[in-house]
């Protein structure tokens, strides 16, 4: 600045409306999991020594496998695979297409019009609205769930409408009870199955209505099927094995959960050609794609499914000993269908007088006394969720965790 100039220049005038305009960067509100992170923190500066169990973890806790890594390796040290991958290889495309058959019985997809990499979900459904929403649009979403298509169909000008996940309905989106005004600005039905958080799944039988229902109302349906292959006591089911389920949507696959690689940022989104052309054509105008060796070393996990087999296998297991151990505790918990994810009620209190009036403030109170760290959601009712992706060498280990969760709550007497 010249001396004597007074600045006009106010930074507050430049950030945009959708992300707080004048109160950018104001808001004192802290967020459900940065509360989560400080109370952690303050419960071990309380316990020092004392380990804290972390039963909120939401990624995988072990390594992807030694032949995806290798392939990594091998693929990251070729000059070929230096460059830009743009929107994908055809390894991956193929391979995409090849897991999609294997393990979900999804047959005849071309993997060069029906498959685009992702760099992992989140920018998938970050740039999806890109494509679909105009302002007034509504999208419809379910609760709790992911929100990272509504934020960005609000920056958009569009609006969310909320559809609630209860218990009285297996956890599934009561579709009936869109009002038909919103239903005329819908664009896009965006469901999650098996579902984070509630670890329920979806029927053949409910996928199809879905389907029915887009076609009717001339909507699209995005699934975010990033645990579809992590199941227990049934088979993989995908939107896309539903007849006519191509006419009208695209379903979202990430290798992060099911393959142990959430950092390395690879899925692919298929489904509809024009969909899927839509998703390319702003993802081609966002990013350069993913490191090519990754993708090579996807392509290697995908046409591996055993791997995903053995990885829902040791989840399979931690969750049925965690519903026990809580069942024997007093809480109300049911198997997962899939995910690695359990869902259960949060009590209302205690026989001997404590009282929680939301699952917000039974997880803290968890975290606070009890150094076991959990995640609350209130969007549906009063839960919280504990995850089987707690830190554990083996078995042994495993148990060790799990004994201690039961030392530490085996005093409490819940009142639901």
């Amino acid at each position: 600045m010249f001396d004597g100039e007074k600045s006009m220049f106010s930074l507050e005038e430049i950030f945009a409306d959708r992300i707080g305009g004048r109160q950018f960067g104001k808001d004192a509100t802290i967020y459900k999991f940065e509360k989560i992170k400080r109370a952690r923190r303050a419960a071990m500066e309380a316990n020092p020594g004392m380990e804290l169990l972390d039963m909120g973890v939401g990624e995988p806790d072990a390594m992807a496998y030694d032949l995806v890594v290798k392939k990594l390796a091998e693929e990251a040290a070729k000059p070929a695979n230096r460059g830009y991958a743009d929107n994908g290889i055809v390894d991956l495309k193929e391979a995409a297409a090849e897991y999609m058959e294997s393990v979900f019985g999804v047959s005849g997809i071309d993997p060069e019009t029906e498959v685009v990499h992702s760099i992992g979900s989140k920018p998938a459904l970050a740039m999806l609205p890109a494509a679909f929403i105009n302002p007034g649009d509504v999208a419809l979403m379910t609760v709790p769930g992911y929100p990272v298509f509504g934020t960005y169909t609000r920056y958009f000008g569009g609006e969310v409408y909320a559809l609630p996940l209860v218990k009285e309905n297996n956890f599934l989106p009561d579709l009936d009870s869109i009002p038909a005004d919103v239903l005329s600005r819908a664009k896009a039905l965006v469901l999650n199955y098996p579902n984070n958080p509630t670890g329920r799944g979806a029927t053949e039988d409910f996928f199809t209505r879905a389907v029915n229902f887009a076609r009717k109302n001339g909507i699209i349906i995005i699934h975010d099927a990033a645990y579809a292959a992590l199941v227990y006591g049934r088979k993989p089911l995908s939107f896309l094995s539903i007849p006519r389920a191509g006419e009208v949507g695209v379903e979202l696959h990430s290798l992060s959960k099911s393959y142990n690689m959430t950092g390395w940022r690879i899925g692919f989104v298929t489904g509809n050609p024009e969909l899927v052309n839509a998703y390319a054509t702003v993802k081609d105008n966002t990013d350069s794609g993913q490191f090519i060796a990754i993708q090579k070393a996807a392509a290697e996990g995908l046409r591996n499914p055993w791997i995903t087999e053995e990885i829902a296998a040791k989840y399979e297991r931690r969750l049925g000993r965690l519903v026990a151990l809580l069942n024997k505790l007093g809480f109300r918990a049911t198997m997962s269908d899939g995910t690695f994810f359990l869902y259960v009620q949060a009590p209302e209190g205690t026989n001997d007088g404590l009282s929680f009036e939301n699952g917000e403030a039974f997880s803290r109170y968890l975290i606070k006394e009890k150094l076991i760290s959990t995640v609350p959601f209130d969007d549906a009712g009063p839960f919280i969720r504990f995850s089987a992706t707690f830190a554990a060498e083996d078995e042994a280990d495993e148990s060790r965790v799990l004994d201690e969760i039961e030392r530490r709550l085996g005093g409490l007497s819940l009142v639901f």
